[in-house]
């Protein structure tokens, strides 16, 4: 099963993409992880990533889609993948698509996780980080909503909408049991 993981800060993405990825056996793939392996490797990627990282730019998309591809290539990933925060942008979508045309694969499904602002507002303060103020999560918030909306739009085929509050199990539950639709 090839997945790509959606939602705003405070969802719970991370927490759902281990549950799921272990049911299912399929990797977690984390443009984060991505960026902070190939940059510790020192790899061409990761020393030309490191520029934008070091900086605090974002990452220009050819960075980034050259690890994904890099990574989807690999042995665990040719049977099924769950990626997490790519893509983030329609552009990035549509290289996605590329990617896996070119191995004769496509997406599965697009797994949307959804939480009322509040609800996330209150989950990411209680993190404690000095970063997480209430406006700073408010506007992050924001612009998740801004960038996601195309991209919800250009996936509308394959997407599912699955409600993230409640017990993290049961956020699980109601994910796995939207992919057997698709099964």
């Amino acid at each position: 099963m090839r997945l790509v993981l959606i939602g705003p800060p405070g969802v719970g993405k991370g927490t759902q993409a281990v549950i799921l990825g272990k049911r299912l056996g399929i990797p977690h793939i984390s443009t984060g992880d991505l960026f902070r392996d190939h940059v510790t490797r020192r790899t061409p990627l990761g020393r030309e990533a490191g520029h934008y990282l070091d900086t605090g730019e974002l990452v220009p998309d050819h960075i980034t889609v050259g690890m994904v591809h890099e990574r989807l290539a690999e042995p665990d990933a040719l049977r099924g993948f769950m990626l997490d925060g790519f893509p983030r942008t329609v552009p990035q979508a549509r290289d996605l698509t590329g990617v896996l045309e070119r191995t004769g694969a496509r997406l599965d499904a697009v797994v949307e996780f959804t939480a009322p602002e509040e609800i996330l507002v209150d989950r990411l303060l209680k993190r404690g980080r000095p970063d997480d103020t209430e406006d700073v999560i408010r506007h992050r918030q924001q612009v998740y909503r801004h960038e996601t909306a195309p991209l919800l739009d250009h996936y509308a085929g394959i997407l599912l909408t699955v409600e993230a509050t409640g017990p993290v199990d049961d956020i699980a539950a109601r994910a796995l049991k939207e992919l057997e639709r698709i099964e």
